[in-house]
């Protein structure tokens, strides 16, 4: 069918076809169906959407798609029905349980990217996964899949790499962990993510001080210089296909499924290069593994997909019931690192740190079996490390000069006291989470929490408990009610019950 063209004043990320319903019927398509436009040699599959507004004997193209077909306003474009990939009777097979072959994998991950699949057929990928699960050669074809697709960054001596499988507020580990390894000789070129549900992910915390988006070409060179980054990796289209399943299904669902949790990792990993990887796994109650033998299980499955893809893989199961150290929010954990660096800080952000960072120094044979933390801590205490940050620092356009006490904050603060006499029984993780995202965290890099105290901490009646930080006084104000109501940390007396109820 003939029909010309109007271009659509907007850019959606799926190409769209508007139509008069009576001419969609025609060409026996219904919203969601796909349609595919030809014009001058050139074609484009897009997804049909109906509107009686539009006269019969016309087309509305999105501009992308109009710049795709190099069509202008009024030309004539042949629109025919289109049906479905096969990728998508790919995904309904995995709904129903069956297991999937490395070219159906392939199939669906391409179209994902090549962006002929629909949001709801991209979440049947991920909801299959969900509720069916994926053998370890599913995973190993998944990963593979999402490196394909994407590009990949190669470098001239060893990588050595870590991650964390997130879940825990405050995780600003990294930004202790790259300066040390990185001091030690060693290259640990770290690509991190934004945060998706938390206050904070390592790209956010690492962009207080510095840039952290840039071209492969860019990361390249400023790891290979310094022999370390911290860079956000959603700018460097190492794995678009992983990009767009966290962005369209997982974040909106809430929904992390094990073997797309693995992929993942892995395949980034592999993208730029990886041969060593320390992954840590936090567990506990109100983590995404709150229980050791869950924990325990998922390290196995990593270190598999590691050897698969070859990379050697090291698993850290660490306490992950309460936050790392004391501050939750971008600035506020950006301090924190800084002041580790500089030889203070909270005792749990610098062992956890050295800890995680001692097995990359011991894979690599800079320190032996065992020592690692030992010389991890060595680098911290001589400054080399917080030296080869400012070097980082300054490689990402950030200044090399700054110390923990320039950080700025939130302006508008507020604190919480404790109710009585006792000690701190309970931080609750994700109350935590709430609290600082109220404030503002991410998009306010000032807003945050700063906890005065964790679990088995003695407190007085009236001492503050929590620092609440925001750069607007309405925020500040919604995250106090929240806190209020949600009680991000439990303080108990000695008399824990009266029975009966009064005397």
């Amino acid at each position: 069918m003939l029909l010309k063209v109007r271009i659509l004043d907007y850019v959606d990320r799926l190409p769209t076809a508007l139509l008069n319903p009576g001419t969609a019927s025609s060409l026996g398509a219904i919203d969601g169906s796909r349609v595919r436009c030809e014009f001058g040699g050139s074609s484009r599959t897009a997804f049909v959407a109906t509107s009686p507004s539009v006269p019969k004997n016309r087309v509305g193209l999105d501009k992308k798609s109009a710049n795709a077909l190099n069509v202008s306003e009024g030309g004539s474009i042949e629109v025919s029905y289109c049906s479905p990939p096969d990728s998508v009777s790919y995904i309904r097979k995995k709904l129903k349980g069956q297991p999937l072959a490395r070219e159906e994998i392939m199939a669906i991950t391409r179209d994902v990217v090549e962006g002929v699949l629909s949001d709801a057929e991209i979440c049947g990928f991920v909801l299959g996964q969900y509720l069916r699960g994926m053998s370890m050669d599913e995973i190993e074809h998944l990963t593979n899949s999402i490196v394909e697709t994407g590009s990949k960054i190669e470098f001239e001596r060893p990588v050595y790499d870590k991650h964390s499988i997130g879940g825990v507020p405050g995780n600003k580990v990294t930004l202790v962990i790259v300066p040390i390894v990185a001091a030690a000789g060693l290259l640990i070129p770290k690509t991190s993510s934004r945060a998706i549900t938390s206050p904070s992910g390592t790209a956010d915390t690492m962009s207080v001080l510095a840039n952290v988006e840039f071209t492969p070409e860019e990361f390249k060179s400023i790891a290979s210089k310094v022999g370390g980054t911290i860079a956000w990796g959603g700018k460097l289209g190492l794995a678009p296909a992983d990009d767009i399943f966290i962005r369209r299904c997982e974040h909106p669902l809430g929904i992390d499924p094990l073997s797309q949790m693995i992929a993942s990792v892995m395949a980034k990993k592999v993208a730029v290069g990886t041969n060593y990887l320390v992954l840590d796994i936090p567990t506990g109650r109100g983590s995404k593994v709150e229980r050791t033998e869950d924990a325990r299980a998922l390290a196995s499955n990593f270190m598999e997909i590691g050897r698969r893809v070859g990379i050697n893989v090291v698993c850290g199961i660490t306490y992950g019931s309460q936050p790392v150290g004391h501050a939750v929010g971008p600035a506020l954990e950006a301090r924190e690192a800084l002041q580790c660096l500089e030889g203070k800080g909270p005792i749990s952000l610098r062992e956890k740190s050295t800890a995680l960072a001692g097995v990359l120094l011991e894979m690599s044979g800079v320190a032996t079996s065992g020592s690692g933390q030992s010389v991890a801590k060595s680098i911290l205490d001589s400054g080399r490390a917080l030296k080869k940050m400012k070097e980082i620092i300054e490689a990402q356009g950030g200044d090399p000069r700054i110390r923990s006490r320039d950080v700025t904050v939130g302006s508008h603060v507020v604190s919480l006291q404790s109710p009585c006499d006792g000690y701190i029984s309970e931080v609750d993780n994700n109350a935590i989470n709430e609290v600082a995202k109220a404030a503002g965290a991410p998009n306010d890099k000032g807003a945050g929490v700063l906890l005065h105290g964790k679990r088995g901490y003695v407190v007085k009646k009236g001492q503050p408990i929590l620092d609440i930080y925001a750069e607007h006084a309405p925020k500040l104000s919604d995250a106090y009610a929240i806190a209020q109501r949600s009680k991000p940390i439990t303080v108990e007396g000695m008399l824990l019950h009266l029975i009966p109820d009064t005397v």
